[in-house]
């Protein structure tokens, strides 16, 4: 094996996914995975802390791209418009092929301890959506409620950005979402 290889992190991520629904997340190993990469077990560990952030090490970006988005919202902007709008950019973290993020959605819905990571991570994204809020002046309650509800309304959008076989505007799944939020409050 060379000492450097082009797109090592990637070819990584692609090797988990293909032996996470081949053989099951549990079977999969690290060593399996760098070997189907055509990498070593050190090169896997400088780009994951474990096989599991193979699946989130996405969400970082996630996170600060949107806080950055609320932090720049108009200072006209309520709470709701600033984090909606906000998570209509998302779109422009997600990777470019949407079936690796396909993959990754099945591999965590048939496990349930990733299942339990995913929700902590969301957990994690809305106390951060909150603090951008809260440095906006909005209340920690009014911007834990806003923020609670807007990860809601990401995950409905998010499921069908999957779902769809073109890839969608993530901005139009927002507002689509956003809208159905109305009409369940307003009963």
């Amino acid at each position: 094996m060379g000492r450097w290889t082009p797109n090592a992190r990637g070819r990584l991520e692609a090797a988990a996914l293909e032996l996470y629904e081949q053989h099951g997340y549990d079977q999969a190993t690290v060593t399996q995975i760098a070997e189907r990469a055509g990498l070593t077990e050190r090169t896997f560990f400088r780009h994951f802390t474990d096989k599991r952030e193979v699946l989130f090490g996405g969400a970082q970006l996630l996170q600060d791209h949107l806080v950055q988005r609320v932090a720049d919202a108009p200072a006209s902007a309520a709470p709701w418009e600033a984090v909606t709008t906000a998570l209509g950019g998302a779109g422009e973290v997600f990777p470019a092929d949407r079936e690796s993020s396909r993959q990754r959605q099945r591999v965590i819905a048939a496990h349930p301890g990733l299942q339990e990571r995913e929700l902590i991570k969301l957990a994690t994204l809305s106390e951060a959506l909150s603090g951008a809020l809260q440095r906006r002046g909005v209340p920690a309650r009014t911007a834990q409620l806003t923020a609670d509800t807007a990860i809601a309304v990401f995950k409905a959008a998010f499921t069908r950005w999957l779902e769809m076989p073109e890839r969608p505007d993530f901005a139009a799944l927002i507002q689509e979402a956003v809208e159905e939020q109305r009409t369940v409050v307003a009963g």
